[in-house]
């Protein structure tokens, strides 16, 4: 392993490069309030930062009092989102963001990867075929509700075919989705998302549908984006996954550098 592709470094560079602005390249209503940034997508709102300038205690839960009345009393948001990372400080962060009334999310585990090192040759069964979703195929809009649809039974939720399409055509270009299909089923799926500005990339949304699990598709998708992502320059790959996901990045090179929680504040639960 190089000493770039050590776990400490990667997670020097995510700090650095990942968060605060890079989180709200395309919020609106952006402000500041000491170490954190703040913004409004649509009907929600977000909280980045890279660390909290030593701000803990009293001090702590002032900020974090001043957040929520922002949300509440300066935007409509029906809710925010404040995400933490496991190598935050102060240690007891959760324990202020919880008795503050926010709800806790299901941790993830971030991972990153060497872009260069991941498009590896993986065998899939010979009856399945990966593609990019091309915006100018006649096929565009059919392939994109397919593939939300499929991601949506495989999570239990997940944005929309429209959503996926907008991501999809904005000028930007920052956006690749990516299908593996069999006999015309799209039997897994992920995106691909360039950070500006940055090094990375994401890889998000990946998912198998029950059946075919098990069978290196996933790790083939991984390996496309791959591919893409370093003909657009891009040298990190990053993900937050689940525990079911983790093992299949493993396999493909990336490795775990922090977790991931985010801590949830919702208008119609506030207290007073």
């Amino acid at each position: 392993m190089t000493a770039a592709a050590k776990p400490s470094a990667l997670l020097e560079a995510y700090d650095a490069q990942l968060r605060r602005e890079a989180e709200l390249l395309t919020a609106t209503d952006v402000s500041t309030d000491g170490p954190l940034v703040r913004g409004r997508f649509d009907r929600g709102g977000f909280v980045s930062y890279r660390d909290l300038d030593g701000l803990a205690g009293a001090d702590l839960d002032a900020l974090i009092r001043r957040t929520i009345a922002h949300f509440r009393d300066e935007t409509d948001v029906e809710d925010f989102e404040w995400k933490t990372r496991g190598h935050d400080a102060p240690a007891d962060l959760a324990d202020h963001l919880l008795a503050a009334g926010l709800r806790a999310e299901p941790e993830e585990t971030v991972m990153i990867g060497e872009a260069a090192a991941l498009p590896v040759p993986v065998e899939i069964p010979a009856e399945v075929s990966l593609r990019r979703l091309d915006p100018d195929a006649a096929t565009f809009t059919d392939d994109a509700h397919r593939m939300a649809a499929m991601q949506a039974a495989a999570f239990g939720d997940g944005p929309s075919g429209d959503a996926l399409i907008a991501r999809l055509v904005h000028p930007d270009g920052l956006s690749e989705a990516w299908v593996a299909e069999a006999d015309g089923e799209v039997v897994c799926a992920g995106r691909l998302e360039v950070v500006p500005g940055t090094e990375f990339a994401g890889l998000w949304g990946g998912a198998t549908i029950a059946p075919w699990r098990g069978r290196g598709i996933y790790r083939a998708l991984v390996a496309a984006r791959a591919s893409s992502a370093i003909t657009r320059g891009v040298r990190y790959l990053q993900s937050d996954c689940t525990e079911m996901s983790r093992p299949i990045l493993e396999r493909s090179g990336l490795v775990r550098v922090t977790t991931t929680t985010p801590f949830v504040w919702q208008r119609d639960t506030l207290r007073p």
